[in-house]
């Protein structure tokens, strides 16, 4: 086997609830064993978080659990990473997210966590603080979009955190860190509520969709990954999806490159994270983690990754694809990151 290269470096822990003190303690020991924060938060840096707040407060919770312990980020996760960002010597952390309703940030804790550590909470389907829209360029040989059209606050901040749910996806197959950056974009921008200009027809969203996601990864890096997977669901990303139900893995995923702690992920998952369609979890798209390592962008495959804490062999379950055979057009009216 070749030897792991360490510009890959991926940390599990174990997390058997969300204690937020039992969460705070594994978030840290994720980082520590990583080296620390500060080879990306420099003192005075200001941080934006992208947590998973999908699906709004409407959709109803599998098997009467609560939203933020089946599909969307948990509020003690960014609870905790906040706490070591602000540790790390960032001078302001925003929570952005492209959120359903106000209400999502109020109704699932976010708006106490922003009151409690100093945080400020931004929709970023709104322009708010600034009064118009930034324009977010792709760089060189980019795929479906060359720019953007984002809040500013993405070009202000040094660094992105994306806080992810570890969970299936209905099209792209799975939705972790780099996926989760759908939710940047101000959805009445890209064809409403689920941003359908960016999923396209139902015949060309097998390729369209995984590169919009690479697009969004080169227009607004992602600088840290940390991924909730203590509680979630298994089958697809939301309760607007059949066969899906609550799992609990009891694990947290840090790293510093995206692509590589989203395959640790999807191998904690059962799957291959270098599949390609149509096989699972791939089945209805192309693997954009694939893409994302043919473009240079971090590696999915295991041998390239040194994984740090607790092993992938300790952890990992099988978790159900989406295979549920919902239409495309039926899953759009909520389907999100």
């Amino acid at each position: 086997m070749a030897k792991a290269s360490s510009s890959y470096q991926v940390a599990i822990a174990r997390a058997s609830s969300y204690d937020p003190k039992l969460v705070r303690r594994q978030v840290e020991t994720i980082f520590d064993n990583l080296g620390g924060l500060g080879d990306v938060v420099k003192q005075g840096d200001i941080v934006a978080i992208k947590p998973n707040l999908t699906g709004g407060t409407s959709a109803q919770p599998q098997g009467g659990l609560p939203p933020i312990e089946t599909y969307v980020t948990h509020p003690a996760v960014v609870r905790a990473m906040i706490e070591l960002l602000y540790d790390a010597g960032a001078a302001a952390v925003y929570i952005v997210e492209s959120v359903y309703e106000w209400g999502s940030y109020q109704d699932w804790g976010y708006v106490d966590v922003a009151h409690d550590l100093g945080a400020t909470l931004i929709d970023l389907n709104d322009s708010q603080p600034y009064t118009d829209y930034a324009s977010l360029p792709v760089g060189q040989n980019w795929f479906i979009y060359d720019q953007f059209t984002a809040n500013h606050i993405l070009q202000e901040v040094d660094a992105l955190v994306s806080v992810a749910k570890m969970k299936c996806h209905w099209i792209c197959g799975i939705t972790q860190s780099m996926k989760n950056l759908v939710g940047l974009v101000p959805a009445k921008l890209y064809g409403g509520t689920v941003r359908s200009d960016l999923h396209g027809a139902e015949d060309e969203m097998k390729q369209r969709l995984p590169r919009v996601v690479i697009d969004l990864n080169r227009a607004r890096p992602v600088n840290v990954s940390l991924i909730d997977g203590i509680m979630t669901v298994d089958g697809s990303e939301g309760p607007w999806n059949q066969d899906l139900g609550p799992k609990s893995p009891g694990i947290l995923i840090g790293g510093k490159n995206p692509v590589a702690t989203d395959a640790v992920a999807v191998a904690a998952m059962g799957f291959d994270p270098t599949a390609e369609y149509p096989d699972p979890s791939f089945l209805r798209a192309e693997n954009h983690l694939n893409i994302a390592r043919q473009l240079g962008l971090g590696s999915n495959r295991l041998h390239d990754i040194a994984i740090k804490g607790v092993s992938l062999a300790d952890v990992k379950q099988q978790f159900q694809p989406a295979y549920a055979p919902t239409g495309y057009r039926h899953a759009l009216p909520q389907m999100a990151a």
